[in-house]
């Protein structure tokens, strides 16, 4: 469970991946579920919900609140949900994080698109993350005690990222993100570094124990990541734009803007060259090591 620590970094991050993925998936299908482990969460949640009513008509919207521990969540979601328009439900369950399955399936949450945001105090199980992958519907948000990388990927979610949030008193567990939309993966990486910069969060990659936090509150100095980037073309070879960005937000802590800064950083510096002689970095322009 969260500490008072980071109760507020958890649910900003929340509110604002909820706030992106709500609108397009209204968009993609007329149903839609919304699934919250962690009873921090579920007010702000059901906020989100709220505050997007116009684009919920015609629609349906399950909610799907799990939290134990909790025995007064009823009574602080019901202003809340007075405030819900006709076309959201809310089922507040008890339970852990491992019952989320179960509830999923009754809810009837196949094929229709399903965010979740799952607390645990340990480590993600398979059967937890192939549930909420929803066949190829689904995207999670993790806060874990371990990382999660290998498990997600072996759930169905293509695309993942982690990291560890450091706070001045020490870290925080693991935040890992399971999708199948770019667009998604640079909403929660770019969710991740306004939070941070917010709320003084450095983050960490859980690959890298030993590696320095990196510092959110201001655009970074793009070596670190050139590096990575130099590094990545010479194991692969030449690459499109597109993959690097991917690869900026599924195997580092930075952005995909980022990425864009690193590479010209290498452009200029004469490490690798472009497909195209000038102009902005198209996603298809294919960049090369120089020999």
């Amino acid at each position: 469970m969260p500490t008072d620590r980071t109760t507020d970094f958890l649910r900003e991050l929340l509110v604002r991946q909820l706030t992106t993925w709500l609108p397009a998936a209204l968009q993609r299908s007329r149903r839609a579920t919304v699934a919250v482990t962690w009873a921090g969460g579920a007010e702000a949640a059901l906020r989100v919900i709220a505050g997007q009513a116009d684009q919920l008509r015609g629609r349906r919207v399950t909610v799907l609140v799990l939290a134990d521990g909790a025995p007064d969540l009823a009574a602080r979601l019901g202003p809340v949900e007075a405030d819900l328009p006709a076309e959201v439900t809310v089922h507040l369950l008890p339970g852990n994080p491992d019952r989320l399955p179960v509830a999923v399936k009754a809810a009837g949450a196949a094929g229709a698109p399903l965010f979740s945001f799952v607390d645990l105090p340990g480590a993600a199980t398979p059967e937890l993350l192939t549930a909420v992958s929803n066949g190829r519907a689904g995207e999670v948000l993790l806060h874990a005690g371990s990382g999660a990388r290998d498990v997600l990927l072996a759930a169905g979610f293509p695309l993942v990222a982690e990291v560890v949030p450091v706070f001045p008193d020490g870290e925080a567990g693991v935040i890992a993100f399971g999708s199948r939309s770019d667009r998604s993966l640079e909403a929660i990486r770019d969710a991740l570094w306004a939070v941070g910069a917010d709320l003084d969060v450095r983050y960490r990659d859980p690959v890298d124990p030993a590696g320095a936090p990196v510092d959110v509150a201001a655009d970074p100095d793009p070596g670190s990541l050139a590096r990575e980037l130099l590094a990545e073309l010479r194991r692969g070879g030449s690459r499109p734009v597109t993959d690097l960005r991917r690869h900026t937000l599924t195997a580092t802590v930075y952005r995909a803007a980022d990425a864009n800064r690193a590479l010209a950083a290498l452009i200029e510096a004469g490490d690798v060259r472009r497909e195209r002689e000038g102009g902005r970095l198209a996603g298809d322009e294919i960049i090369t090591v120089r020999r």
